[in-house]
């Protein structure tokens, strides 16, 4: 994955084909269409905590980015920071934008955002937010900023239900050439945090330590990576 001109490198499997759909169809539809034709427009996603929306923004920075410029600002990771973050990013041809309710409410960071907004817009570029709410309940002081977010393609992510956890556990494990047994799959979700980043961390383990063993992924192979790992 090339790194991107702004913003935080992707992770190189955040595509939309390892992002199982589940009762996200129009969502993946939207944001397909939207970082393949480059058209300007704003969408804002709101969901739980791993629910997927950082996946999802990745996917369209990855998608947006071959063909144009694209920058991933992730601000919940980012310690003590500042707007001038975001210096620059009115000149991608796509922003995508991360954990926006850490910044809600500080004047400065509201009056920079609403600033990229603009540039944005008069760009007819794309903006992408993710935050934990949606923007009438994110307590966002400046009027202005809140309204034109609020007008915006607003969508709640989501969550997968087991079979559909099961099934993008698979799917995963299959992209990194692993096969993972149903049973298997059902035993991780049992000893594990139920939300896809967890899980996805834990297959990268369990890829290394598959490969150096030479073992297939049997629950009793897991269980002694699972012992090794602070995950146990």
């Amino acid at each position: 994955m090339q790194q991107l001109p702004l913003g935080v490198q992707l992770k190189e499997r955040a595509t939309f084909a390892s992002f199982l759909t589940g009762d996200n169809a129009e969502l993946i539809e939207h944001l397909q269409a939207v970082a393949v034709s480059g058209a300007g427009s704003v969408t804002w996603l709101a969901g739980s905590p791993a629910v997927g929306k950082s996946h999802l923004l990745q996917a369209v920075c990855s998608l947006a980015g071959s063909h144009g410029r694209a920058g991933y600002f992730p601000l919940a990771a980012i310690a003590a920071v500042t707007p001038e973050f975001i210096a620059g990013a009115g000149g991608l041809d796509c922003v995508c934008m991360d954990d926006l309710q850490v910044v809600a409410g500080d004047p400065a960071w509201e009056s920079a955002l609403f600033g990229l907004y603009r540039q944005l817009e008069t760009r007819r570029a794309i903006l992408v937010i993710a935050a934990e709410q949606l923007p009438g309940q994110l307590g966002l002081g400046l009027a202005d900023l809140q309204s034109r977010l609020a007008a915006a393609a607003n969508f709640v992510v989501q969550p997968l239900n087991e079979e559909q956890q099961l099934a993008a556990l698979t799917l995963r494990a299959k992209l990194r050439g692993l096969e993972l047994p149903d049973e298997t799959g059902r035993y991780l979700l049992r000893r594990l945090p139920r939300d896809m980043a967890t899980l996805a961390e834990l297959l990268d383990t369990l890829d290394v330590a598959s490969l150096v063993a030479q073992r297939r992924l049997t629950i009793p192979f897991i269980r002694d990576v699972l012992e090794k790992t602070p995950q146990a």
